[in-house]
């Protein structure tokens, strides 16, 4: 019987691991150094939108939509909040990139709507949007509550099959005559025909320990959950460019709040022992952000924060997502870099990552998001890496 390992289960390993055991694979084993969930799959915002900058994105979404809302009716207690799609906001100054893209929209035929302000407001009258200001809704779109879906996913996994291991950190992963043949754990070796690498901030010293790397990039990235509201207020998940941040409806008639820090540098993994539970959000994010926000949805002005969420985000050099077979190295494979739409892609990325690895193939061509792309630059890719970015020079790319 063969063996996959998947390293990582979070959203992308869980998936790669649950596609796996669907198509028979053989025997799939999950390797999590901590608990299921406990980098940033736990603490994203878990808002999803087709509507991307990429044909490759484009139709990669797809996937992930149509996966999450099967989904709906196959997890346990999940739930795909899709009842008001997903607005993505625009000002003046941002909106003419976005126009450019909605021939390739309509290309692919992927659905949207723009909105004027007046009826931004009739829809939701929560909202304000500023007169000069335009929405594209992706009726497709929505958010995951990431408490609903990873038990969900990981019990669908675990009885299709999946060995999923929590606390067993991979040291290494073994290469013999050019070819992925395992992991090594504090345990020992654990032998198999494909390793699939999935986790998002541990990557680089993961691929160090074997000569392998990737020219990537981590940034820390803050959530906030606010109290209940003591009235409802309905109104979709919003990426909201020109407040550098983004907000959505959070369960129990809460509302949650993204922050992006510009100014703040990447953030450099020390070493595969790294936890997440040490990060903080930089102080006094709130009230400026509140400011920013305050007129487009004045709710926010009067809400009690409740929880501080903090990740990581990782993003590739080029701003695309790395999903694909690590060059010189058969049998070993990559997810990674999908900057702040981890959440989002991860039903199609573990799609795609466990097709290729049990066929070869893809549904999609993911040329685009090959690992090959930096090959032929391994002096680019090292000056990257070793180089310190602040956040606001890695493409924004939302969810």
């Amino acid at each position: 019987m063969k063996t996959a390992i998947v390293i990582g289960a979070g959203v992308t390993g869980l998936s790669t691991a649950y596609h796996l055991a669907k198509r028979g694979y053989g025997r799939v084993v999950v390797l999590e150094k901590n608990e299921i969930g406990a980098g940033s799959s736990s603490r994203a915002a878990g808002i999803s939108t087709g509507l991307l900058w990429s044909e490759t994105g484009v139709r990669a979404r797809r996937h992930a939509l149509r996966i999450f809302r099967e989904f709906s009716n196959e997890l346990p207690g999940y739930t795909f909040h899709n009842e008001q799609g997903c607005l993505n906001l625009f000002s003046p100054e941002l909106w003419p990139a976005r126009a450019a893209l909605l021939p390739l929209y309509d290309r692919l035929e992927a659905p949207y709507q723009i909105l004027r302000p007046a009826e931004i407001r009739r829809r939701w009258p929560g909202l304000n949007p500023a007169d000069d200001f335009l929405g594209l809704l992706d009726p497709t779109g929505g958010y995951s509550e990431p408490a609903e879906y990873l038990p969900g996913l990981t019990q669908r996994a675990r009885a299709l099959g999946v060995e999923i291991r929590e606390n067993v950190q991979v040291n290494e992963i073994c290469i013999k005559n050019g070819r992925a043949c395992g992991v090594k754990t504090a345990d020992g070796l654990i032998a198999a025909d494909v390793v699939i690498v999935a986790t998002y901030a541990w990557i680089l010293p993961l691929l160090a320990a074997v000569g392998l790397s990737l020219p990537v990039k981590t940034f820390v990235h803050q959530r906030y959950v606010s109290a209940p509201l003591t009235s409802p207020v309905q109104f979709p998940p919003i990426n909201a460019d020109p407040f550098f941040g983004y907000i959505r409806p959070a369960k129990g008639n809460r509302v949650l709040l993204g922050i992006e820090t510009p100014e703040r540098d990447d953030f450099k993994v020390p070493s595969l022992d790294f936890r997440l539970d040490p990060l903080t959000a930089e102080p006094d994010l709130i009230a400026p952000t509140v400011e920013k926000f305050k007129n487009f949805f004045p709710t926010l002005a009067d809400l009690q924060w409740e929880s501080t969420h903090v990740g990581l985000l990782s993003f590739s050099m080029d701003g695309e997502p790395i999903i694909g077979p690590v060059t010189g190295v058969e049998g070993l494979w990559v997810g990674n870099c999908f900057h702040s739409g981890g959440f989002s892609y991860s039903p199609a990325a573990g799609y795609f990552l466990a097709e290729l690895a049990a066929t070869g193939s893809a549904p999609i061509d993911l040329t685009a998001f090959s690992p090959a792309r930096f090959a032929a630059t391994p002096a680019e890719t090292a000056e990257y890496i070793a180089s310190t970015v602040p956040q606001r020079n890695a493409s924004r790319r939302r969810h």
